[in-house]
């Protein structure tokens, strides 16, 4: 099978263009990795009580990550990935090999500049491609260096990260099958691509070169819709939407419930972290527009409403319901209606 991306120059070229964190000393280091675990472990116990939610299958410890390793991870999953998708939509059409050798390495680099990009911003996440049931990642540089900007307490903003990623984890050892769920779905959206596979795999590799571009050039336009063509994969991105949109509003509800009684600050976190978020270069502004990490701002928000509508009006136990099966995840058109999806599930409450 021809490679389309040169995944170790991806993991070099990541590397290479990542920016250095914040300076602290070794013991200073040796501290956070400490504090960040210790933490891990309180609001596991802190989201589970909250929630009601308990882990199904046993799961790694948290990894402390830099950002160099924190690239590195996330293209080791996306190879695992990626490559048997590629291969699935390929078939026994192969280029070139010099025109394969020229493509993957030019992907390669691409990639990972736009995760050179990614590496200096996350705080944490939930990586579920290359382990079952999934890692826990929290990018420790990048969290000494938003407290120190934001001159938070460094106790309650760690906290309220690892809140928010251990529900992230929670929901996926506590819902066995969202794993399997999501990885399906993502392989329900390849099946729903065009034929003439070629086609569709040009559209990733020009996606992957514009958002690589728009790292370096503002002014650069480009939608990751334009990888969405066929009703079928509208269809599929519709349940992709609305899976995350509900996964990221949960975790924001959950932050929100607990925050006050555990976190003394977090109104002063939240408010000062939502207007760093707001600013930023026009670049920046660029980037994350690109990136889709503008709509992830909306899912936020929007999944955050309706988890908190489904909860006042049939409970937690009610709202966990969700969690049965993929036929009681809410719809799309259920996200801004929380009504339509208590009357769907919860019939009885009406």
């Amino acid at each position: 099978m021809a490679q389309f991306v040169d995944w170790d120059l991806a993991a070099a070229t990541a590397g290479a263009l990542g920016k250095a964190g914040p300076r602290v000393s070794y013991d200073e280091a040796t501290d956070v990795v400490a504090d960040l675990r210790r933490l891990t472990d309180e609001a596991a116990e802190i989201v589970s009580s909250y929630t009601g939610l308990r882990s199904q299958v046993a799961h790694p410890p948290v990894q402390v990550v830099d950002r160099k390793d924190w690239a590195a991870i996330n293209i080791a999953g996306l190879r695992e990935v990626v490559t048997p998708l590629v291969s699935r939509l390929a078939g026994d059409k192969q280029p070139g090999a010099l025109t394969d050798a020229i493509g993957s390495r030019l992907t390669g680099v691409q990639a990972g500049t736009v995760l050179a990009y990614l590496s200096g911003r996350v705080l944490g996440q939930y990586e579920v491609f290359s382990a079952d049931p999934g890692q826990l990642l929290l990018v420790a540089p990048n969290i000494v260096e938003v407290e120190r900007k934001l001159q938070a307490d460094s106790r309650d903003f760690r906290l309220w990260v690892c809140l928010h990623e251990v529900t992230h984890r929670t929901q996926f050892t506590a819902v066995p099958w969202m794993r399997g769920h999501f990885f399906g779905e993502v392989q329900a959206f390849v099946d729903a691509s065009q034929a003439g596979s070629e086609h569709f795999l040009e559209r990733i590799r020009r996606s992957v070169a514009t958002l690589s571009d728009a790292v370096r050039n503002p002014d650069s336009r480009v939608s990751v819709l334009d990888l969405v063509q066929t009703p079928g994969q509208r269809a599929v991105l519709d349940r992709l939407t609305a899976l995350m949109t509900l996964l990221e509003g949960h975790a924001e509800f959950v932050m929100d419930g607990v925050g006050p009684e555990v976190i003394p600050s977090v109104d002063q976190i939240r408010a000062r972290f939502n207007r760093r978020r707001e600013a930023g270069t026009p670049l920046e502004k660029a980037i994350r527009k690109l990136l889709g990490v503008d709509v992830k701002m909306r899912q936020y928000a929007e999944g955050r409403k309706f988890v908190h509508g489904v909860v006042e009006r049939v409970g937690m136990a009610g709202f966990n319901k969700i969690f049965s099966s993929p036929l009681t995840l809410p719809r799309v058109e259920e996200l801004g209606d929380p009504d339509a999806w208590v009357a769907r599930v919860h019939p009885q409450a009406g």
